[in-house]
């Protein structure tokens, strides 16, 4: 089985995806962040006078896709190195994710099946600028619940 987005080669035009559909839903502003010491990717955007802010982390795709292309001798390059090229990919492949998603909860949301509470609550931005999963987590008392695969979170091994 393949690994979903490996075969994406820009960020940039899914980008512009992401910005094209929010902008016709009626953002008044939206915005992109690379983080990369974690790794990750910021949107955020402002719909109505709420701030959405969410994090989408590429150690969590480049997990899943080592998981099914271990490094071995064969590799031309070393396991650090391919874990590094793992990474990399997961950075691109991280925009492509995010503008499907986003584009899915758009139609949810003009469709009337989700409200737009019920999709972007999580990401709406409390008085402190923190989502409100991140209130929910530490009420909690958890760094994060489970990953999308069921058990514990996994993005922290590489």
């Amino acid at each position: 089985m393949s690994v979903p987005y490996a075969s994406s080669t820009s960020g940039l035009a899914a980008r512009s995806e992401i910005t094209a559909l929010l902008r016709k839903f009626g953002c008044e502003s939206v915005g992109f962040m690379d983080v990369f010491e974690e790794r990750a990717l910021v949107l955020a955007f402002r719909h109505r006078g709420h701030n959405i802010q969410l994090k989408a982390s590429a150690k969590g795709w480049a997990q899943l896709y080592l998981e099914q292309n271990p490094w071995s001798r064969a590799r031309k390059v070393n396991q650090q190195q391919w874990q590094q090229k793992a990474l990399d990919q997961g950075m691109v492949a991280v925009n492509s994710i995010l503008r499907d998603w986003v584009k899915g909860q758009v139609t949810a949301i003009e469709c009337g099946v989700l409200s737009f509470e019920a999709v972007f609550m999580p990401y709406i931005l409390a008085d402190d600028g923190r989502p409100l999963m991140e209130h929910i987590e530490r009420y909690m008392g958890q760094a994060r619940l489970t990953d999308a695969r069921g058990g514990a979170d996994q993005r922290e091994r590489l």
